[in-house]
């Protein structure tokens, strides 16, 4: 899910980005949202973990101020985790990152488990895997710069906008047997 293949040139080769191997976004946003609110250029990303691995936060500072606050929330107890910590107001990322699967993608649900291989084993195998692949940035890839061009007219097109861009908004709740409460 996280691996793309190259297009153009001779050969396909794959490449990844930068975000972890569940093919979630954070490091990039964070990256690009540093930029382009603060003029701030991030090298490397350092992860804290709160509760285990699968529960981390990234914090972009600048002279002792919070500017950026990102989370990534893996597997269904650190989600619930987030949930309460959001119902009690006290919930202070501008973007968290929710995957199902403990350990996100890279061990989800779609993986083949071989015989005689511990699920662990596995995981570390994945990982080192998807970690050797080249990593690029997504604008800087002739593959995104062509769709762009072709089929969505240019960066920041309407035809942009309306394809890839999420628009939210207030949902009225309703009182039903289906409610699920957390």
């Amino acid at each position: 899910c996280c691996a793309v293949p190259r297009l153009g040139g001779a050969a396909e080769e794959l490449s990844t980005h930068g975000g972890g191997g569940s093919g979630g976004f954070l490091e990039h946003i964070f990256r690009h949202a540093a930029q382009q609110l603060f003029g701030i250029h991030v090298a490397s990303i350092h992860y804290k973990p709160l509760k285990n691995k699968d529960f981390q936060e990234v914090t972009l500072e600048r002279d002792g101020e919070v500017l950026l606050q990102f989370a990534l929330a893996y597997g269904f107890r650190n989600i619930q985790n987030l949930v309460q910590k959001l119902k009690r107001g006290k919930c202070p990322y501008h973007y968290v990152e929710v995957m199902a699967c403990p350990s996100g993608c890279l061990n989800g649900g779609g993986q083949i488990r071989p015989e005689g291989e511990s699920s662990k084993e596995q995981l570390q195998q994945v990982e080192r895997l998807y970690e050797s692949l080249r990593a690029e940035l997504p604008e800087e890839n002739q593959a995104v710069r062509e769709l762009y061009e072709h089929w969505l007219g240019g960066w920041g097109s309407d035809r942009a906008q309306e394809v890839l861009h999420t628009r939210y908004h207030a949902v009225e709740r309703t009182n039903s047997a289906l409610s699920i409460k957390w």
